[in-house]
């Protein structure tokens, strides 16, 4: 069963001073006045105050995970709720803030990037059935010795699905300070416009692929359930990007090859050489720093002479624990790191099955004069990894070359 449940979260930008908040706090008394749906709000920290605990840690104990880095990093959450159950409450609506450990949302202990294990409802369903909104901390959650766990950088859109598919309800809607999902990033790619409708598989990809709007487990949670999400703005009263299932889409019979246009500039390449021979060196390299947590994403090796060489990417916040693995199965090998390079990627479901989709995207990187570092491709995904100074035009120019100024 369904239930007429709407969750709203609000991202750092929306709730970034307290007059944002107050207008949040307006925005959901004119929304309530014309729908008469239940509400659960979730919330991020106030924008920028992620950022300052991150470096308030990182000057106390650099490269630091644990327990009291979580604790840290989760305060901002429990500020930015307070003060919107405040202001919903001076609006005359009731309101109740709820702390991760209050509502009972366990995770594992992979502290600063917790995945969510079960989600406790009962408290939230006593006050909505009371007619109190619950207001949500996003991005934190407790796990089983009762530590504070964070859900990782833009963990509260991943806090807000996984709460609309615990309450089973209808949507979940995603506030922001863009009006939905757009080409390409609008600051780097003047000419992006807005999309109406993704499908999930194209959504994964891009966020996957350094798109910021949504955070990647969020999509895939959403996916999996089968929850239709709508990103839109805080600021503006119109209809936002909708994400769902491909067969639902309102699409023409022959969609666009491609959909969007993405980039991330926080990623950094390890290239190492010479490793020792055989795959079971790369198996516990990997393994290791899987058990770190760390994502790795772009692989390339190839055999030398003295053994072979490896190449992978990693996001640039893994850089210092990366080094760490590294110096402990190869502390001679020579290890160069590229940290001013950025990922660009064309996405979109109307690849599969046409020809020359790779060419084009290559071809214009050629005709830049953009040098490439790594490669990956998949059914609907087309990435190179290259110097962060080319980034902007290369964006530009696969934004034209695939028609979607």
């Amino acid at each position: 069963m369904v239930s007429n449940i709407c969750v709203k979260k609000f991202g750092g930008t929306s709730v970034g001073s307290t007059e944002r908040i107050e207008a949040v706090a307006d925005r959901i008394l004119k929304e309530r006045e014309k729908d008469s749906r239940p509400y659960v709000i979730v919330a991020s920290a106030m924008a920028g105050e992620t950022n300052r605990l991150v470096d308030l840690a990182n000057r106390t104990y650099l490269g630091f995970r644990g327990p009291a880095y979580d604790m840290l990093l989760a305060s901002g959450e429990q500020v930015s709720i307070a003060l919107l159950s405040m202001a919903l409450e001076k609006k005359g609506l009731k309101a109740k803030p709820y702390l991760a450990h209050q509502v009972g949302i366990k995770t594992d202990s992979m502290y600063s990037r917790a995945r969510i294990k079960e989600i406790k409802t009962e408290p939230l369903m006593k006050d909505i059935q009371s007619g109190i909104i619950p207001v949500v901390a996003g991005f934190q959650g407790v796990d089983e010795f009762d530590n504070i766990t964070t859900l990782g950088r833009g963990g509260s859109d991943t806090s807000a699905v996984a709460l609309a598919v615990a309450l089973k309800a209808q949507d979940c809607e995603i506030y922001t300070d863009v009006p939905g999902v757009f080409s390409a990033d609008p600051r780097i790619v003047p000419k992006a416009k807005k999309i109406p409708s993704l499908c999930f598989e194209e959504m994964v990809e891009m966020a996957s692929l350094g798109s910021k709007v949504l955070h990647i487990r969020s999509v895939e949670i959403a996916a999996k359930f089968q929850l239709k999400l709508q990103v839109r703005s805080t600021f503006e009263m119109t209809e936002g990007t909708w994400i769902m299932n491909e067969n639902e889409l309102n699409t023409s019979m022959e969609s666009p090859l491609v959909t969007a246009i993405t980039h991330d500039t926080q990623t950094a390449i390890f290239k190492l050489v010479p490793l020792p021979q055989g795959a079971e060196v790369l198996a516990q390299l990997f393994a290791r720093l899987s058990e770190k947590g760390i994502v790795v994403d772009v692989i390339s090796q190839s055999e030398i002479d003295q053994g072979q060489r490896l190449a992978f990417s990693v996001p640039v916040e893994d850089i210092i624990q990366t080094k760490q693995v590294i110096s402990e199965f190869f502390p001679k090998v020579d290890t160069t790191v590229l940290d001013q390079v950025s990922k660009v990627s064309i996405v979109g479901v109307g690849m599969r099955n046409h020809p020359g989709v790779a060419a084009k995207f290559f071809n214009v990187l050629a005709q830049n004069k953009v040098p490439i570092h790594l490669v990956t491709t998949s059914e609907i995904k087309v990435s190179a990894i290259i110097d962060r100074k080319d980034l902007e035009k290369s964006a530009q120019a696969l934004h034209s070359a695939f028609g979607l100024d």
